[in-house]
Parts: structure tokens; C-alpha cells; sequence
């Protein structure tokens, strides 16, 4: 059975890249992109939480977990081509419960170890939560994507410039199987209307 989850899982996984290749996300995994965000006129987001936000989001995350991993090899550039690669992940509760970091451990391709540091943290007067990524090759802290759950399903948004490309990006997670959650990132050059996924994983609870 549990490999049964997991390849079912693992087909759910297969079906996003197939959006992505596609660029069949508007339409695609997961519906309703943009249900809780609009683009201001000056560019700035107005995100708004679901009605089902909570500080519990992510009660599901702490622990140990491998992941499966797949990234576009080249961006914004109607790429089909995917490199696939192993991860590791630690989680757990910071600040009594309103937030979450996790440490993210992988090798480059020429085998020189590499790490990412994720801060979670839940604002109980938006109701957002905002999520802050650091990587070893940067030493510096991203501006945070932001966002929320409605039921299973979280979206978090951000805006960033890839090689000169202004992009609305968008981090989702499914935890619909909660010992085998799917995380993916999407990138739209055109506000939301289409977009193109790049980096997708799926993770394994270590028991």
C-alpha cells in the first residue's frame, strides 16, 4: 500500500512537469492560481489570506524527509529538458508553534555540497504566512514569498527579476498525502496569466 501511495504521488508529480513543459498551468495543477493575489498597477502584490489560514499550516512538516527533485535546466526559455537530483531535509517548530525552518542538503553536479535554509513564520494579524529562503552559494536571505493554505493546498507569491526578466513567482504545496508532500515553483513574466513551472519535488517522511 505504501508504494502504491507513492507512485500514485510520484504520478501526481509527473503530471505537474507535464503542465509545465506544457505551460498549461493556468488551467492546470493546482485551479485558482491567483484566487488570493492580484497585481497592483505599480506591480506591487495584494495578497489575502484564505478563509481556512492557520498557524497549524505546516504542523505537518517537522521531521526528517528525502526528496526527489526535478528543475527545469533552463528558465523563461521554452526549455522541455529536466535534471533530476537527490535531497535531504530537516524540519522543525521555532517560536512556539508560529513558525518552522528546515535545513535542505543536496550536491552540486561537480559534488560540492550544498545547503539551503528555509524560515517559515506565521503573522496572526494578516493571517500570511512568509517564507525566506537562504542558500549557501549566497550567504543572504530572499526577499520572503507570501501566502497561505486553503484546505490542503498553500500558494505563497513573490516578485523577483530573473536575468533581467522582471517575474511573479509562485511557491505551491500539496499536502494532501502528508508523508508525501509536493512542493513547485512557477514563474509568469505576464502577471499571472500564464505560467511557466521550473522546479518541482516530492518528499518522503523518514520514519
Amino acid at each position: 500500500m505504501k508504494n502504491l501511495k507513492h507512485a500514485f504521488t510520484a504520478l501526481i508529480l509527473t503530471l505537474v512537469v507535464s503542465a509545465a513543459q506544457a505551460q498549461l498551468a493556468k488551467t492546470g495543477w493546482p485551479t485558482g492560481l491567483m484566487k488570493n493575489v492580484t497585481v497592483l498597477p505599480n506591480g506591487d502584490l495584494k495578497i489575502m489570506p484564505s478563509k481556512t489560514s492557520s498557524p497549524h499550516d505546516f504542523d505537518y512538516l517537522p521531521g526528517k524527509w528525502t526528496m526527489h527533485n526535478k528543475k527545469l535546466k533552463e528558465r523563461l526559455k521554452n526549455s522541455h529538458e529536466w535534471v533530476d537530483f537527490e535531497s535531504t531535509d530537516e524540519n522543525h517548530n521555532i517560536l512556539n508553534g508560529v513558525g518552522n525552518m528546515d535545513i535542505f542538503k543536496t550536491k552540486s553536479p561537480d559534488g560540492k555540497a550544498y545547503e539551503g535554509l528555509t524560515v517559515r513564520l506565521f503573522n496572526p494579524k494578516t493571517r500570511l504566512w512568509s517564507l525566506y529562503w537562504a542558500a549557501s552559494d549566497q550567504g543572504t536571505m530572499d526577499p520572503p514569498v507570501v501566502g497561505s493554505f486553503e484546505g490542503n493546498i498553500g500558494k505563497f507569491y513573490g516578485r523577483d527579476v530573473y536575468e533581467g526578466t522582471p517575474v511573479l513567482f509562485v511557491f505551491v504545496w500539496d499536502k494532501t498525502d502528508k508523508d508525501n508532500p509536493v512542493w513547485a515553483q512557477a514563474f509568469s513574466t505576464d502577471k499571472g496569466k500564464t505560467w511557466e513551472w521550473n522546479f518541482t519535488n516530492i518528499s518522503h517522511r523518514v520514519k
